[in-house]
C-alpha cells in the first residue's frame, strides 16, 4: 500500500472515531458542577425523572417561535419537568419576520407564571430568509422590546441566548447590561466572557431519559440569583 493512501486511510478512521465519540465528548461536565438541557418537541416524550436522576438540575423547554407558533409538547414538558424537581425556564425562537412585541405576546400568552422559574430566555441565531414577510429594521430594537415586554410581565430580565455569528452581526456593542446565555461547542465562550449565566457546549450530547439528541448546558450560580 502506498505511504499516502495508509494516511488517509488513518485519517478516515480518526475523523470516524471522532464522530461516534463526539456524543459522549464533554469537558465541560468535568468542570462545571450544574448541568442542564434544553429541549424542544424534537426530543419527543422525555422521562424527566430519568433525566433528574442523572444529575441534570436544570432545563429550558420551548414554549414559542415568531408571531403564533407554540410548540406542541411545551405544556407537557413543563408540568414534569416541574413535577420531577428540576429548575426550569421557558424560551422563545426570535424570528427576524415578526415584530418583538408581537412575538412577546405569543411568549407571555404561552407560558405560565411560577415563582420557582429561571429566568426566561429569547433565543437569538441566525434563521431562514423571510417568506411573504419584511424583515425587521432592527434586530436588536425588536430584541429590546421583546426583553421589556416579558420583564414586565414575569418581573425577570430574560436571557439572550446568541450564536458568535449573530451577536457579531446584531448584538455586539449593545445589551451592555444582559446576561447571556452563549452556544460554544467544546471550547468555553469567547464572547461576553463575564456576562454570560449559561454556557452551552454540545448539541448532540446523550442523557438517560431522552430518545437521540439533547443540548447539554452548564451554569454558573448567578443564573439562580
Amino acid at each position: 500500500m502506498r505511504p499516502w493512501i495508509a494516511t488517509l486511510l488513518l485519517l478516515a478512521i480518526c475523523a470516524a472515531a471522532a464522530i461516534a465519540a463526539y456524543p459522549w465528548l464533554e469537558p465541560a461536565r468535568l468542570l462545571h458542577s450544574i448541568h442542564g438541557i434544553d429541549v424542544s418537541h424534537h426530543q419527543q416524550a422525555i422521562r424527566w425523572q430519568e433525566v433528574r436522576a442523572s444529575g441534570v438540575r436544570f432545563a429550558y423547554i420551548k414554549a414559542t417561535e415568531g408571531g403564533d407558533f407554540v410548540d406542541p409538547r411545551f405544556k407537557r414538558n413543563w408540568a414534569d419537568a416541574l413535577s420531577s424537581g428540576l429548575r426550569v425556564g421557558a424560551y422563545h425562537f426570535f424570528t427576524l419576520c415578526r415584530p418583538g412585541a408581537t412575538q412577546a405576546a405569543n411568549f407571555i400568552r404561552t407560558v405560565p407564571t411560577h415563582p420557582a422559574a429561571l429566568p426566561h430566555a429569547i433565543d437569538a441565531e441566525h434563521m431562514g430568509p423571510c417568506i411573504n414577510l419584511p424583515t425587521v429594521e432592527s434586530a436588536a430594537r425588536e430584541i429590546k422590546v421583546f426583553l421589556d415586554r416579558v420583564e414586565a410581565h414575569f418581573g425577570r430580565r430574560p436571557l439572550i441566548y446568541t450564536t458568535a455569528e449573530f451577536h457579531d452581526t446584531h448584538l455586539k456593542g449593545r445589551f451592555e447590561r444582559e446576561r447571556f446565555w452563549i452556544r460554544s461547542l467544546v471550547l468555553p465562550p469567547r464572547f461576553r466572557t463575564d456576562a454570560w449565566v449559561i454556557w452551552q457546549y454540545h448539541n448532540r450530547g446523550r442523557r438517560p431519559g431522552i430518545v437521540g439528541p439533547v443540548d447539554l448546558n452548564i451554569a454558573k450560580t448567578a443564573l439562580f440569583d
